[in-house]
């Protein structure tokens, strides 16, 4: 799996490299394009969920325990795994989606339509799931009633703000908004100072002096989070295509680097200080961990299930909300159980996604001169 999977970031990277080179100054634009700050913030909340929340402090410690992570420090090894490098993987498919799906329609085909919408949906799935499973590290002592009661209510709330785009839209807002107050009150509470706030992102230089380590995987924990990374690949850049504003190739991706990695970096720094003080993350800054966290949970799959509904006409329209709401929210409701109580994996649905890749890079050069006309 391990080799696919290289084989996979290889050929993508150099065709992003290529495209960024080639069409540098190709105006590209979605069908619904809105300020760069918007898209921005629909892509941020869209493009992560609930583990950008709650893993860091976990993989902390492994990174700090492990001798296979020593050539890094544990700050730099996680924004390796969350930040820069891998936001590249959306470069290509929002490219895609805004200048070469509207000629060849290679989506609409059968076989990768039905392909893409099961990856869709397992993906946003298991965005449910890991909200179910790391729960119980903070809310200490939730009975199994309250933890699946809870997930059950919290993909009901996604299912419904998927009703209409404008919602889509304003929660991603202030989501994005309401992270930045939790990363400046968890700062304000952990008493570390701005001084401190530098020596934690100092650390990053770890990351940026060895940035060719996290092209590929290192084991198959990092291998884990590039197939994460890879399963959501496709469906983002799908559903954000349709809001880029104008912006160049090279200025698309310098901004995909670039911008999500910073609130992320802060973030990371500022709960790098907590584990380096031993300091324990309880009370109010748990709680509005939570809360932020259930925020991403429903931005995720709200963006998820506006997407895949389109696709496969299980519209509003089509439906009416009582049946949309309620057909939903059973599908991705009983996946998330799937996720916990079958042996089904991410990395499955990152494997067919690199399929789905193989097809259309396939069907591209097939179709080559249609992209000329």
């Amino acid at each position: 799996m391990n080799f696919i999977l290289s084989t996979a970031i290889i050929v993508t990277t150099l065709t992003s490299l290529f495209l960024v080179v080639r069409y540098r100054n190709v105006a590209i634009e979605g069908s619904v394009p809105v300020p760069l700050i918007t898209f921005m913030a629909i892509l941020f909340t869209s493009g992560l969920d609930v583990g950008l929340i709650m893993f860091p402090l976990v993989d902390f410690e492994s990174f700090a325990a492990d001798p296979e992570y020593a050539f890094a420090n544990p700050l730099a090894l996680e924004f390796g795994f969350w930040g820069f490098l891998v936001w590249g993987f959306y470069f290509l498919t929002t490219f895609y989606f805004c200048v070469v799906e509207p000629k060849l329609r290679l989506f609409e085909i059968p076989v990768i339509k039905l392909a893409n919408n099961f990856c869709i949906i397992g993906t946003c799935a298991f965005t449910g799931y890991l909200f179910l499973h790391y729960l119980p590290d903070y809310v200490a002592g939730i009975s199994d009633a309250l933890r699946f009661g809870g997930v059950a209510l919290v993909v009901l709330l996604a299912v419904l703000s998927s009703t209409h785009l404008r919602f889509v839209k304003a929660l991603s807002l202030s989501s994005t908004a309401l992270f930045f107050l939790l990363i400046a009150g968890a700062f304000l509470a952990s008493d570390m100072g701005f001084v401190g706030l530098g020596k934690s992102l100092a650390g990053l230089g770890d990351y940026f002096g060895q940035i060719h380590r996290f092209v590929l995987p290192l084991n198959d924990y990092h291998a884990f989070y590039l197939f994460w990374w890879f399963a959501w690949s496709i469906m983002i850049g799908q559903f954000v295509s349709r809001f880029v504003g104008g912006l160049t190739a090279w200025q698309l991706l310098l901004a995909l680097l670039i911008v999500p990695s910073i609130p992320i970096a802060l973030w990371f720094a500022v709960l790098y200080g907590y584990f380096t003080q031993g300091l324990n993350v309880t009370g109010g800054l748990s709680w509005a961990m939570i809360a932020v966290g259930v925020l991403f949970v429903v931005n995720s799959l709200d963006s998820l299930t506006r997407l895949y509904t389109q696709n496969i006409g299980l519209t509003v329209e089509r439906l009416g909300i009582g049946r949309y709401v309620a057909l939903n929210w059973f599908i991705l409701f009983a996946l998330v159980l799937s996720f916990q109580f079958t042996p089904f994996k991410i990395e499955w649905v990152g494997l067919v996604v690199i399929g789905i890749y193989a097809a259309v890079y396939a069907l591209v050069y097939r179709h080559r001169a249609q992209l000329r006309a």
